[in-house]
């Protein structure tokens, strides 16, 4: 007897295989999935320039991407003493404007150019909820603890978020035309915007992201939030903090997602790397006896063996 309902997957086409690019960015749920990406070898970059969690900076990112358009002086603002851009994450910030402004383009200049070769992109949404700074009207991708009064909290409509969405995958289509894009609602719980909040953020994304795909052929939906609220509804799947998922329902997610997107190929090649990761994780009691010097040297040879066949994987 089945003792809960499980969520269906829709297949993945086209696959990801090691030498795929895989393009993600979004909420900090993509990193939980490119951790695991990391760890198997896969060809990937993760958000460039910090997390987002709203889809309105997502948009501006990628415009920024499809019409060359640099990061200048007029996007970057100083406060406490150091320099940060309100369309990216904190951890942009620094000391000197111009070691500021040469870092977001930076990113811009690596992330272009990696999406233009990728054959995947992984777009994370987290939150409806926007933070609007009030001298340019739009929506933030961090406050980077400016002062609350500078910034107007609205929950965007289904609407404003489909046009997010359209730009979106318009923008991507001018850089590369042959990457899948994967949507995904992210599971983590949003509750310092409320209880209710969130669910009604969530509801948004969701209804929104549906939407928008009934008219794309270019992506698709992957539910992590469904499985997260459905098949893991037990806070045994939640860290300490009960709002991001834990070790085991980010293993789970990342298995549904394994035997439905990525090839059976590399599926294979990932068992190769789990052992080999493994290996180099163990720490021996005793590092210059002759067992270990053994030990060593076979796990050498597997690694050469694999990136001989493989020179796409490599490790450290």
């Amino acid at each position: 007897m089945e003792f809960r309902t499980k969520v269906p997957v829709q297949e993945g086409f086209p696959k990801v295989e090691h030498a795929s690019g895989v393009f993600l960015i979004g909420s900090c749920f993509v990193e939980n999935i490119g951790a695991k990406l990391d760890w198997f070898k896969f060809q990937n970059i993760q958000n460039p320039t910090g997390i987002i969690f709203h889809p309105s900076p997502i948009r501006r990112f990628f415009q920024r991407l499809s019409s060359n358009d640099d990061y200048g002086d007029n996007d970057v603002l100083q406060f406490n003493g150091g320099w940060q851009s309100l369309e990216a994450h904190s951890d942009m910030r620094r000391e000197i404007k111009e070691e500021c402004l040469q870092e977001l383009n930076i990113s811009l200049q690596s992330s272009r150019e990696f999406l233009a070769k990728a054959s995947h992109v992984i777009i994370s949404l987290g939150t409806a909820w926007g933070y609007i700074y009030e001298e340019s009207g739009d929506i933030v991708a961090n406050c980077h603890k400016i002062p609350q009064k500078k910034f107007r909290k609205e929950l965007s409509s289904v609407d404003e978020i489909i046009n997010d969405l359209e730009v979106i995958s318009h923008s991507i289509s001018q850089v590369t035309e042959d990457a899948k894009i994967i949507f995904t609602v992210s599971p983590v719980r949003h509750l310092k915007d409320g209880m209710v909040e969130n669910q009604q953020s969530k509801a948004h994304l969701i209804t929104a992201l549906h939407e928008f795909l009934k008219n794309s052929n270019s992506a698709v939906y992957f539910p992590s939030y469904e499985i997260m609220m459905d098949e893991l509804r037990d806070y045994r799947f939640y860290t300490d903090d009960m709002l991001h998922p834990s070790k085991v329902a980010v293993n789970y997610i990342w298995k549904l997602f394994s035997y439905n997107w990525i090839s059976e190929k590399s599926l294979e090649i990932n068992a190769e790397i789990e052992k080999i990761q493994k290996a180099l994780s163990h720490r021996s009691r005793a590092e210059n006896s002759v067992s270990h010097k053994k030990f060593l040297t076979k796990l050498q040879a597997k690694i050469e063996e694999i990136q001989k066949k493989h020179p796409e994987i490599t490790f450290p």
